[in-house]
């Protein structure tokens, strides 16, 4: 195995700028500059003294374990989970729900949070824990239900699964049923190639799976399998054990709720000032919430489904949704806060606040877009009397073997070749091998005829101005007559180079799947299926980086 450090190609420009420590005044904004060792121990130090301002952590501790046995953690899971109770910190990361995982950028957070609570807990001399955040409060079911792999004879093959006409609830409410599950692995096992890995990766899925009622669950007890070494606690945002811990903190959010809109609107205007577009989209009188339609609060109206998740308003004194189906008064609102908290949810930028309420939170591991969200979210800190933990930037990977190593050198490509200009490159390796050099040829008939042409429309007009307009369509016609002969050439010119082509689009499908970073498309068991288990024990051995960084791992 070889590791290349390589420039980062998934990036924004504030995570940029802050990862970087090239503006202090942006580092104000998060309260310090990324992994730092000394903010490190400052911020241990703090919550050592602030315990009693957050949820209780044996009642924390016995909702986290019950939910891990559930999906099948393994005993260091568990173990970590007493080291929280008896009061170890935590590093957090998370990410939404997704079918097999979702895309293998999930399995890089993971180590990336394993990693960060190691090296935290040598950097701090403290007890420190992994643990990763489920998002199955989301309710985006088209961004949480499908997975992409590579197969030998389609290329890139997305499989999803579908569920009934639901209302539009979390990922965590939405039962799948178990036909559903097993016919989404039977179109898993068609699709993946044959390989020595393919027979157990099937029944490390299909074992998850009887775990499991919701895809918030199959994701959790995959997770669990993968990371049973590491002691990976997982935590389910929407399971109600955690809820109901949670009502301090949701009724607080509406209590204040103005303080918090105007933290974020005021850190959004500083981001501006400073050059930088905010990344979360404020809604005017916005609750920064979302509530459960429920007939508890009459929250069901005409046409409203109910468990449907809407996000809430503020409308002068009361609350309600986009629509106005329902209304409530502050007071009632934070009643059933405290009486049903598993009712209420937390958007982009609260679902940090109630982490660190929920958790001692160390520091959170935060890809690049979620880097710039939480620029927005320090002021929000700071108004409650908290403090933003210091931001570990997440570690990326993209994978290569042999195989594609040596199609990139029979090509002259590069990896960024690959990812930025693959189609551009592709076609002039066409061109420099086709005795027929299409695209010149016909370059220059078009600028021939429009050579010959030109003068006879500026006569025609002169004598008819309707001649003119009639002559400019008809060049058009005669130019895309001429652009569908090229074409077709190019297409008669593929079909000599098939084989070739055959290669680039792999190259792609593999390193650049859809145009995108291999991370953020393809999943885990294209890579467990091609490499197996010795895929995950590499990017293991990667050696940790506080700052993130892009590496390209040579199998």
């Amino acid at each position: 195995m070889h590791v290349h450090c390589m420039t980062n190609p998934i990036s924004s420009p504030v995570s940029e700028a802050y990862v970087r420590g090239a503006d202090p005044e942006l580092a104000a904004l998060f309260g310090g500059p990324a992994a730092d060792p000394e903010a490190l121990r400052r911020r241990a130090e703090r919550l050592e003294r602030s315990g009693r301002e957050r949820a209780d952590a044996g009642r924390v501790a016995e909702a986290l374990a019950a939910y891990n046995r559930r999906i099948g953690a393994s005993g260091a899971a568990l173990a970590n989970i007493d080291r929280l109770k008896a009061g170890a910190l935590a590093i957090v990361g998370g990410q939404q729900a997704g079918l097999f995982t979702g895309p293998v950028m999930v399995i890089h957070k993971a180590l990336s949070v394993i990693r960060a609570a190691q090296w935290a807990e040598r950097e701090t001399g403290r007890p420190v824990v992994p643990l990763f955040w489920i998002a199955g409060e989301d309710h985006d079911w088209q961004e949480a239900n499908h997975a992409y792999i590579v197969s030998n004879e389609k290329g890139l093959v997305r499989i999803a699964i579908e569920r009934d006409e639901h209302p539009r609830t979390s990922v965590s409410r939405t039962k799948l049923g178990r036909e559903r599950m097993e016919e989404a692995v039977r179109r898993l096992a068609e699709s993946l190639p044959d390989s020595a890995h393919k027979p157990a990766l099937l029944d490390r899925i299909e074992a998850a799976a009887a775990r499991a009622e919701t895809l918030s669950d199959w994701f959790g007890a995959l997770m669990a399998d993968l990371f049973a070494e590491d002691g990976l606690i997982l935590m389910d945002a929407d399971d109600p054990a955690i809820r109901a811990l949670e009502a301090p903190m949701f009724r607080r959010m509406v209590a204040e709720n103005e303080r918090l809109a105007s933290a974020f609107a005021s850190a959004g205007e500083k981001l501006a000032r400073l050059g930088y577009a905010a990344q979360a989209e404020l809604h005017e009188n916005g609750a920064n919430l979302f509530l459960f339609r429920d007939e508890r609060f009459g929250g069901i109206g005409p046409g409203a489904p109910a468990g449907e998740r809407v996000m809430l308003f503020r409308d002068g004194g009361k609350f309600t949704d986009k629509r106005r189906t329902f209304s409530m008064d502050r007071g009632e609102l934070e009643r059933l806060a405290l009486d049903a908290p598993e009712l209420f949810s937390n958007n982009v930028l609260t679902r940090p606040i109630m982490q660190d309420y929920v958790l001692p939170v160390l520091a959170t591991v935060l890809g690049p877009g979620e880097i710039a969200y939480w620029a927005q979210v320090g002021e929000a800190f700071r108004a409650f009397g908290m403090e933003m933990p210091v931001i570990v930037p997440r570690m990326s990977y993209t994978v290569t073997d042999g195989a594609l190593r040596k199609l990139m050198d029979m090509f002259g490509l590069t990896l960024e070749d690959v990812g930025e200009r693959l189609e551009e490159r592709k076609q002039a390796w066409l061109a420099r091998h086709d005795s027929l050099p299409v695209e010149r040829m016909f370059a220059e008939a078009i600028r021939r005829f429009d050579e010959l042409y030109d003068p006879l429309l500026a006569e025609l007009a002169a004598a008819d101005a309707g001649l003119g307009a009639l002559g400019q369509r008809n060049r058009e016609r005669i130019r895309e007559q001429i652009r569908w002969l090229e074409r077709k050439a190019l297409e008669s010119r593929n079909r000599r180079f098939e084989a070739d082509v055959r290669r680039f689009d792999r190259l792609g499908d593999w390193l650049a799947p859809g145009g995108r970073p291999q991370e953020r498309m393809l999943n885990l068991t294209a890579m467990w299926n091609a490499w197996g288990p010795e895929w995950l024990q590499a990017l293991r051995a990667v050696p940790f980086d506080p700052l993130g960084g892009h590496y390209r791992v040579d199998l």
